[in-house]
This record gives C-alpha cells, structure tokens and sequence, in this order.
C-alpha cells in the first residue's frame, strides 16, 4: 500500500528546541506511523556554514564561528534528547566536527567538498528529528538523501529518475510502517559526491521525492499559514486562498511569490500529488491546498517585486524564436512587450539579470540583436488567475501614463510601473480585482405599475451588471405606500410579489430609515419611483445617512431653491450620488446631453419642448373635426392622461420639468419664475372630477378658435415649455403656441417627447431629441440606467 503523505520543515520551523517538540506533535497529530519527513537545516545553519566558507576564503578566523555553530547544535540536542538518546548525536557530532575542521583546513577545496561542508545543516537536522520522534515512542530512522536521489551535474542538478525512483522504492519497501526523516537540498552524482539542489532545494526535494513515491499529499510547513491573496505584510485585509490550481500556483511562483517557488512545482505536474502550505506554528488554522488537475480558478491574487531588469533592445528576427531559446535556458522573463521600431522589452527578476545579459550577448550576432539597454529603476505589479482575462479592464483603469500595458499571459496580468510606484498600484489592484467585492444594495420605494416593470428589467439585468462592475449589485429592499419588505440576503426578483404578499410589514419614515441604515450591505441606493411629495422631503434623511438616490420622481429636482440647493450642499460633503434623469424625458438623454455640452465648454442659450406625452398626443390628434373635449375624455380612457386629466391639462407638470433642466444648467429659478398659461380655466380648476368632466366641453369654443387662427397661417397647436438666456434676459413659460408645420414640435410621433437645444455650437441647426417621453418601460430603463451609472461611480478610485 502506497503512502500518503510527506511532510516537509524549513529552517524556520526547526529555528530551536521549542520548534523541534512542535514538529514533533505535529507528526504525531496529523500524520501517519509511515508518513515521510523532508527537513531543512535548523534556523540559521546554512547561512553559517556558507560564512565559515566565506571567512576561509578571505584568510580570516573561522574557528570561532565553527565552534558557535556546534555549541547551537550541541544544545539542541541536549534540550531535547535524554541521555541514552542524546549520547549517539553527540558523538556523531564530535565526529562531524573535526570533518568539518580537516575540510576547512585544506589549501584548496574542489566543488563536492564545499558542498559536503554545506550539507552538514541537513544532516544534522534529519539524525535530531528521527531521534527525537524515537524518544516520543514511534520508529523513525533518519536517511541521507545521497543514497536516494542520483542526478547528473549541470547549473543545476538534473535528477535520474528511474534511478532515484528505485533507490526510494527500494528503502521504502525495508522501512514499512516507520517515519523516515530525509535530508533536503542535496543529492548525489552517480559516484556519490555530494549535489545541491540549489535555492529552495528542500521543497524541491520534498516535491520531487513525493512524485517519485506516488504519495498523495505533500505538506510544507512554513512560518505562514499559506498562500494568501496578497502579501499580508503589505495589504492589511489580504486573506488567505484555500486553494488554487496548479497551473496558476506555477505563475504565482514565476512572478516572485516568497511563499511557492516555481521549481517546486514542476515534479507536480502530470501527477496526483497535492501540495498543502501551512504554518508549523498555527497548526489548527486554514491553509492553502493546490491541486495539479484542478481546472477551477481560484480568487484572484496579486503579487508585486519592487526591483526588476527590462532589457530593451532591437530585434530582427522573430520574438518567438528568442524566447524559445530563453525558455531552453530556463529563464522565460516575467513579460514581454513588442515596440515600434523592431524594439522589444523582456523583464526578468533581477537575480537572473547576470544569465540573461550573458545569454543575449552570446545569441546577439546569431538573432541580429542590438543597442541593449538595461533598465533597473521598476518595479512589477501582477494579478494571477485562471480567470484573470475577466479583470483586464478593471486592472487597465488603474494604470498610470507610467505604466506598461499589461501583459497577458500563463493566467496573470502583469504591468511595469516607477519603483516609488509599486506598493500604492498593488494596493489598488487589491482592493479592485482581489478584494471582497463591492456589495451595493438597492431598495425599491414605489411598487407601482413603473416599479414592477423595474423589478422585472432588473431581475434581467442583475447579474450582467455585477459581472461588468465586479460588484454584487442586489435587491434588499421594496417599499410601497403602506408596507416595506427588507431583506439582508437579497429578493429575488422572480418571486417578490409573493414575498412581498408574506413577509412585507406597515412602515413609518423614522424606522424605515433606521433600518435602511441598518442593512448589510458597502453601498445603498435607493429608487424614488413615487410621486410622493412627503417622501422627497426625506431625502435630506437618506443622504445623511448615506444612502445615494435615483429619482423618477420630480418634486424634489422642482422643489424650492432652497430644498434644492440642501441637497446639492449634503452632496457636496460627502461621497454621495443622486441622479434624476428619469424625472425629466423617461428613457430620454436630455440631461446627459445638457451635461455634454456644458463640458464641452459649450454655453445653452435655449432648451425648449414638448415634454408631455399626453399633451402630444392631444395635440398631434386635434384637427378640429371633433371637440377637444372628446379627445381628452378618449386619451383618458385609453389611459393616456392622468386619472384626473387636469393633471396633464394644467401644463404644471412641463413646468417642473422645464425647472429641472434649467437647474441643470447652472439657472437657480423657482417654479414660480416660470410662467404657467394652463389650459384648464380657473373656473374649472377646483372643481371635483365629477363635475369637472361633467363641465369639461367648456374648453372646446377656446381651442377651436386658437386652431382656426393658427391654421390661417398655415401653424399648428403644440403645448410647448420655453427657456430662452439671450443677452443677459431669461424668458421661461410653459403653454400653448403656434408653430410652422416643419417646427420640431410639429409632426411627431402621438405621444412623444421633444427637446430642442440652441447653444453657442447649435445656432441655427438646433441639437433635437426626440422619442417616447413615457411609459413603463422606458422609464424603469432610465431608472436603471442611473443605477448603473451610480454603481460605476462608487467603484471609482
């Protein structure tokens, strides 16, 4: 029966007595009596043996150095072994000790016997492991990696495979249910000299014996708890993955990880192998675990190295063919850019700077390669995903004129910026593509004929928008005349109408806003889809609390100046939105158009319309073969006019509008300040609805008249709302005129809309908008269309 699981300790987890004893209830807790150990050299050990090197070399005093490191050994021993155990180690030792002394003695010393002083920190560490799980009552042997993994000599060590293979199933078979310690970081030639694996050559070999073993679970205990979405030391809510592909581990690695180094990977590849990255010090916790064939993508991670080398150069043969050769070479460059001018830039880490330089030089006559350059002042940003093609456009609108353009490739996005510039642009591609995503909350006040056409767009729509903005953007809440149903975990728009039926309870302003509040969401919109006048008088209330507004309700864009201008300071001081272009026009671009032009550095002069759907229809229906009378009295029972027809008739609903915009453009009037001629009589203006459609032929003789005269002149009759700022005079009204049968406001569809714009660029071509100015859906579309744009704005930086 095959093993199952490897378990791997670095320096870190092995830095002094307390550590060993926690490795050790590690292996007894999560592991198995036949369970392999791969060990690092403890704490400090590497490094020390390399400085004893290092002070040879230079003709100075290694003794003192050598002793300090022995004593380190010697008392881990001591603290953790009883006597009978500790005896063996000690000798052993005293052993290696004067090994080491005869090896620094020597004048000259060949590759295998630097090596072989090195390799003592491994050694030292498997023999101290082994005996100490001994001691706790298990069998263990310690194993010298040298007599399992035989490679041939190169830079780099390539391993024999079915030698060592062999070699490790053959040990294997004679140590059956016993834990074997083995030596990291070193192997053995064919003749039995000592090899290095090179840097992180303990996780390679845990990698590597584990492939070869057909184990199924290699775990590397570090000091972090494992792979997070980025560098927690940098980015304070970075969170912890609790898995990733393989594939894009690999990328990670290549593009600087300090937890998971590429080359640790590759035994993995073509394997069932998991590799599991956990804290030896927090053993209890969460880790990261990656799976070879896992074809999921996982969260999103960015990762960032504050120093790399861009080569610039030209080129006259074809990229494809250096990097062909560069990926021989095993240095593939972290990205790569084509440039004018047959010129291309290649990043690469900067500890690969020297074997890249030397690797161009030689291949610069073969591929015609000249005028290299070397820039060593950026720093690299990258985002790694299986799905990271879905965040190029968030990615893109971070980015700096200093910037390169991202690179797409292997599952990442990687982009070049100023050195001084890295830390800022990897915190904000963080909080933009690997964050939480924003949840933005919207609640529905108005649950009439125009909300339920939103309810419905927008159970389309909702997942479409999240996916665009990388947000969720959710219903949580509804709220009719008399009862409001809020939900924290979101409405489903296929079924609200019977959860609202069920669950929907009586409200009042003061508890309804104390529970907007309360809802659990980053951002909350609300969508006054109401007539209500005591709503709009609460929008002072939702905006401090920081709930943003869309408004297809008018009365608060037309209310007093002074209301108006409350609103514009509260949304002065803060970050907060509201949008009313449904309150003007329905689906119409007419305050986006007016936004345009004021941008552009234009100046209105004029806007002018029909904005009544109703009155359109009237008038583009009237030719006098019947009392305008009947006409209203069909419209409304067709249902084109309000309830009450005066509603329309008055023109008082044109005259807010004409208000709105002409807040829009920077005109600070009040309602009275527009002249109102309505075409209800006075007389009949206050009567009850009865009596006034009982009295309601009263307007024909007037309206007769006007169209006779109008038609002697070859005009018609249109319901028009005026603003007109030529030199320094405002003129605004809303009422009937006369107007030529070619005019904009003439011969339009029954029941549209019409904007009519003169402005500094617009003299005698004025800018005309036109179409349907009402009605169910194209208001709830317009209503959307603010959200949308609302939710853009929040996700700005």
């Amino acid at each position: 029966m095959a093993r199952c699981h490897l378990h791997k300790f670095g320096g870190s987890s092995l830095a002094d007595a307390d550590c060993y004893r926690r490795v050790v209830h590690i292996l007894l807790t999560h592991g198995h009596s036949d369970d392999l150990v791969v060990v690092s050299a403890a704490g400090k050990s590497t490094n020390f043996l390399y400085k004893l090197l290092a002070l040879r070399d230079d003709g100075q005093l290694w003794q003192e150095e050598l002793q300090q490191l022995i004593a380190y050994q010697q008392n881990l021993i001591e603290q953790l072994l009883s006597n009978e155990h500790a005896r063996e180690l000690r000798e052993r030792l005293a052993t290696d000790k004067a090994q080491l002394i005869s090896l620094l003695s020597l004048e000259l010393r060949n590759d295998y016997q630097l090596n072989q002083v090195v390799s003592f920190g491994e050694r030292w560490s498997a023999r101290l492991m082994a005996a100490l799980l001994r001691e706790s009552g298990v069998a263990a042997s310690h194993v010298d990696a040298c007599g399992l993994l035989i490679a041939d000599e190169g830079a780099v060590p390539k391993i024999r495979v079915a030698d060592s293979r062999d070699r490790l199933q053959a040990l294997l078979a004679a140590h059956p249910n016993e834990r074997l310690v083995i030596t990291g970081f070193i192997c053995a030639n064919t003749r039995g000299d000592t090899l290095l694996l090179g840097r992180n050559g303990s996780d390679f070999s845990a990698t590597l014996i584990a492939s070869l073993a057909d184990i199924e679970r290699v775990t590397i205990w570090t000091d972090v708890e494992g792979v997070f979405n980025a560098d927690p030391n940098k980015i304070n809510d970075a969170k912890l993955l609790a898995s990733m592909s393989l594939a894009e581990a690999d990328r990670l690695a290549r593009l600087g990880s300090p937890v998971l180094h590429s080359r640790t990977l590759q035994p993995l590849f073509d394997t069932r192998v998991s590799l599991a990255v956990r804290s030896s010090y927090a053993s209890h916790t969460d880790f990261t675990l990656i799976a070879p064939q896992s074809s999921s993508a996982s969260a999103p991670v960015v990762t960032s190295l504050s120093s790399v080398s861009l080569f610039n150069f030209k080129l006259s043969h074809e990229l494809g063919e250096l990097l062909l050769l560069l990926e021989q070479a095993g240095l593939m460059p972290l990205a790569h850019w084509s440039l004018a001018q047959q010129r291309v830039e290649l990043a690469f880490t900067q500890e690969n700077e020297k074997q890249v330089s030397a690797l161009l030089q030689t291949l610069a006559a073969e591929l015609a390669l000249e005028d290299l350059r070397v820039d060593n002042q950026l720093g690299l940003v990258a985002l790694v995903s299986a799905d990271a093609a879905n965040f190029r456009r968030s990615f893109a609108r971070l980015l700096s004129r200093d910037a390169r353009p991202l690179y797409s490739g292997d599952s990442s996005l990687v982009t070049l910026v100023p050195q001084a510039q890295v830390n800022l642009l990897t915190q904000k591609v963080h909080r933009r593509c690997a964050g939480p995503r924003m949840r933005i909350g919207v609640v529905l006040l108005g649950v009439g004929n125009i909300g339920q056409a939103w309810i419905d767009l927008f159970g389309r729509a909702a997942a479409g928008l999240s996916n665009e903005l990388e947000a969720s953007v959710e219903l949580l809440g509804l709220v009719g005349s008399k009862r409001a149903l809020l939900c924290d975990t979101g409405i489903d728009a296929a079924n609200w109408r019977s959860d609202f039926e069920a669950n929907a309870c009586a409200w009042q302003f003061d508890r309804l806003l104390e529970q907007l509040q309360g809802l659990d969401c980053d951002e909350l919109v609300a969508l006054d889809i109401s007539a209500s006048a005591s709503l709009t008088l609460q929008y002072p209330e939702f905006f401090a609390r920081g709930i943003h507004l869309v408004s297809a309700n008018k009365l608060a864009g037309s209310g007093p100046l002074a209301f108006y201008r409350e609103l514009k300071q509260q949304l002065g001081n803060r970050r907060l939105f509201w949008r009313y272009n449904a309150s003007c026009g329905a689906g119409l671009p007419i305050q986006h158009a007016l936004n345009d032009l004021h941008n552009s550095g234009d100046k209105i002069q004029a806007v002018g319309g029909i904005f009544s759907g109703t009155l359109c229809w009237l008038f583009e229906n009237y030719d006098g073969s019947k009392p305008f009378s009947e006409l209203v009295l069909e419209a409304k029972g067709l249902g084109i006019t309000e309830p009450d027809p005066r509603d329309d008739l008055s023109g008082r609903d044109m005259q807010r509008k004409l208000l709105i915009l002409a807040r829009e453009i920077g005109l600070e009037l009040e309602l009275a300040d527009i002249q109102l001629n309505s075409l209800v009589p006075e007389a009949l203006a206050g009567l009850p609805l009865e009596q006034f459609v009982a009295r309601i032929a009263e307007l024909d003789r007037d309206m007769l008249q006007q169209f006779a005269a109008a038609a002697e002149q070859n005009k018609v009759l249109r319901y028009v709302a005026s603003l007109d700022s030529l030199d320094a005079e405002l003129k605004a009204e809303v009422g009937l005129q006369w107007v030529d049968r070619h005019h904009p406001y003439a011969n339009l569809t029954p029941g549209d809309n019409v904007f009519v714009i003169r402005s500094a660029f617009y003299q005698g071509n004025p800018l005309i908008i036109r179409g349907p100015g009402a009605g169910r859906e194209v208001t709830a579309a317009a209503v959307q269309s603010d959200l949308a744009q609302i939710c853009r704005d929040l996700l700005l930086e």
